[in-house]
């Protein structure tokens, strides 16, 4: 948390909010989180105008009048946006002050969100670097692409989906959900899959992250959007974080594992391995 439909509905909470606004003052009370250097970081934000609010994968992207602000929200990082005087508390560590009296709080409980600047003409690298995978579309996230990758790959089917590599912006929550909606057991090989098999996770991937976006995300522990809404995609959830109860498709008894260190959902009945 958060994943690609929660960090969307941000961005989109965001471009409502902050563009066009004009930065009088940035106030960092956690330099770690700032990559590039906290004072630069101060320093180079004065005076900067937020023209656009983009997104690639889990990353937000701030372009400004001359730099581009790459901030990553980790596991509970949040914006909270604030007419008048804002409210800190121990868990505020990045505060944008706007030259219309407005202000944006970057919170994070765990402190493991970063900000970075980068030159304009540097973000297609920086994300190139990552071996970041196409957006999660029908126009970007291309099948036989996505089918050849797999079939030459020794990896484990769950772990390989959320490296980002394959595709951008599964996270935990949606690629339990996308397995048990394309009835793959999360422990198979990439390249065991069949031809079918390949075609459903690629349908269920794009399905799943749309209805996510759609419904503004999953509110589950701390998630709340820019402004200050929870989202409803918990509500179609299927699988994840519902061990014990039936399946809805087969009735089978829901189970939880681990897998690679993260809690994975499934039916055993539904998804044989």
């Amino acid at each position: 948390m958060p994943e690609l439909p929660e960090v969307e509905t941000v961005r989109r909470g965001l471009e409502r909010l902050v563009v066009d606004k004009k930065i009088e003052r940035v106030t960092v009370f956690y330099p770690k989180m700032i990559v590039s250097g906290a004072k630069e970081f101060q320093k180079a934000l004065q005076g900067q105008e937020i023209l656009a609010i983009e997104r690639r994968g889990k990353y937000l992207i701030f372009q400004l009048t001359d730099w581009s602000m790459i901030s990553h929200l980790r596991m509970e990082g949040k914006y909270l946006y604030f007419s008048g005087e804002p409210l800190l508390d121990k868990h505020s560590h990045v505060r944008f002050d706007f030259r219309d009296k407005t202000s944006l709080i970057y919170q994070d409980v765990r402190k493991f969100g970063t900000m970075e600047l980068l030159e304009k003409s540097r973000v297609q690298a920086y994300f190139k670097a990552r071996k970041l995978g196409p957006e999660p579309t029908e126009r970007d996230f291309q099948l036989a692409p996505f089918k050849a990758t797999l079939k030459k790959s020794r990896k484990v089917l769950k772990p390989y989906l959320l490296d980002q590599t394959l595709v951008a912006g599964l996270g935990n929550i949606y690629v339990d959900e996308v397995l048990w909606r394309a009835k793959i057991h999360p422990k198979r090989l990439a390249a065991s899959l069949s031809e079918s098999e390949i075609r459903a996770l690629h349908r269920e991937i794009i399905q799943v992250l749309q209805l996510g976006i759609e419904k503004g995300g999953s509110t589950i522990r701390t998630y709340r959007n820019a402004l200050g809404e929870d989202g409803t995609m918990q509500e179609e959830l299927k699988v994840y974080a519902r061990a014990g109860q039936p399946c809805p498709r087969c009735g089978s008894e829901l189970e939880k594992m681990k897998l690679a260190g993260r809690g994975t959902h499934l039916c055993p009945h539904c998804q044989v391995k």
